[in-house]
């Protein structure tokens, strides 16, 4: 049956900020860019190259037009063996982050992208 997860699509408002914020300050790698008529690209980023998994960085434009109904806010969870470090590069970095917890089952902290959604960061050890 399914035994990995291969992409994830994140609509957004413009594609060029979004391969910004991604590859220049989270550190994602750009793994395959396609041009898909004028105005959009199918653009896909992920945390390495080795990673098999990634982020579909589509225009919300483009899908707007075909099925506004598949046009959502994410629900990512993204993880981390090193939450400090993580939160200290994101905040430098001029990425909007919330406050880091630190429970007893976990550290965490929410971070926003450039059209303002919300992910979650949490350590992994």
């Amino acid at each position: 049956m399914i035994n990995k997860i291969g992409k994830v699509t994140v609509y957004v408002e413009d594609q060029e900020q979004a391969k910004d914020f991604w590859v220049n300050k989270l550190g994602f790698v750009l793994k395959f860019e396609q041009p898909m008529g004028p105005d959009f690209s199918w653009l896909e980023v992920g945390p390495s190259e080795n990673e098999f998994t990634t982020l579909v960085l589509y225009a919300k434009a483009a899908m707007e037009q075909h099925d506004p109904s598949k046009v959502s806010h994410p629900s990512i969870l993204f993880s981390t063996t090193d939450i400090d470090t993580a939160y200290e590069n994101m905040n430098s970095n001029g990425v909007k982050v919330g406050v880091l917890q630190k429970m007893p089952y976990g550290s965490m902290f929410t971070f926003y992208d450039q059209d303002g959604n919300e992910y979650l960061l949490r350590e992994d050890k």
